[in-house]
């Protein structure tokens, strides 16, 4: 059989791509390994024997801040995807004054730029003496978080058939059980998908926690890295082997959640 001869070029340029995307996964994973004298004269190459002691020191530095990212992530998607289903689910099946204008007026907070409301929210934090506590992380992430997950879940709602809404308010159900029997379980991919998404800005998010954290003892990971880097300035091992250890948890989030999150990235572009 003939193989067009597009098809073998653009399947090239595709494993080029690919093998580039790992590139840097594959270096850092090396260089992670390496003590001192092999980082400085074998820096792009695999050397032998690994330093694994750059894992133990590297895990006695973070360990504590692994876990205070795990707490301000878990509470913080908690809150959005709870909070955004509530609001969702009467901007799209229920009835009331001025029902457009509110939902347009939320998903006109997704045209403004993240950067331009720290300053304004900084003072309010301050205002509320939130500052240098976890609170001071939930209350925005958790306020900011909800625009986009509205957005999206308001869309995946108004697409359920009516006549299944209908059937339960006739068997007497109330809104929140029609939600929480019946909406809910249809929309586990498109809500696991915003908790997966959520979980990766909160986890990586630097810039907000640099302004509202100072206590060591509250600090995420992000911030636990950077304190990290500065004592071990000469020793880029156990660095490098800190950054592997806080991509783990969500490698492991992405290998248990993936098939959710296919479906609910399909899902969700079939139904806005």
């Amino acid at each position: 059989m003939k193989v067009d001869k597009g098809v073998w070029i653009r399947n090239i340029v595709l494993i080029i791509l690919g093998v580039l995307t790992f590139i840097p996964l594959l270096m850092l994973i090396n260089l992670s390994f390496k003590d001192a004298n092999q980082f400085n004269l074998h820096r792009w190459t695999v050397t032998f024997p690994f330093t694994l002691v750059n894992y133990k020191d590297a895990w006695s530095a973070i360990s504590d801040y692994i876990w205070n990212s795990f707490i301000i992530s878990g509470v913080t998607v908690i809150g959005v995807l709870v909070f955004s289903c509530l609001a969702a689910y009467p901007l799209a099946r229920m009835s009331f004054f001025m029902k457009e204008q509110i939902y347009f007026l939320i998903i006109a907070l997704l045209m403004i730029p993240s950067v331009l409301s720290l300053v304004p929210l900084f003072g309010l934090v301050n205002k509320f003496h939130l500052v240098d506590s976890w609170l001071g992380l939930w209350g925005p992430y958790i306020a900011g978080g909800q625009v986009f997950c509205i957005f999206v879940l308001r869309s995946f709602f108004a697409s359920l058939p009516e006549e299944m809404f209908e059937a339960a308010r006739l068997d007497g159900a109330g809104e929140l059980r029609i939600l929480l029997t019946i909406v809910m379980p249809l929309s586990k991919s498109i809500i696991s998908t915003l908790g997966v998404l959520n979980i990766l800005n909160t986890w990586n998010d630097y810039v907000w926690p640099l302004m509202v954290i100072n206590s060591a003892k509250l600090k995420p990971l992000t911030l636990g890295l950077v304190s990290f880097q500065q004592q071990f300035v000469t020793n880029y091992g156990p660095l490098f082997a800190g950054y592997v250890i806080a991509s783990i948890p969500l490698i492991i989030l992405f290998i248990f959640a993936s098939k959710q999150f296919a479906e609910g990235l399909a899902g969700s572009a079939m139904k806005m």
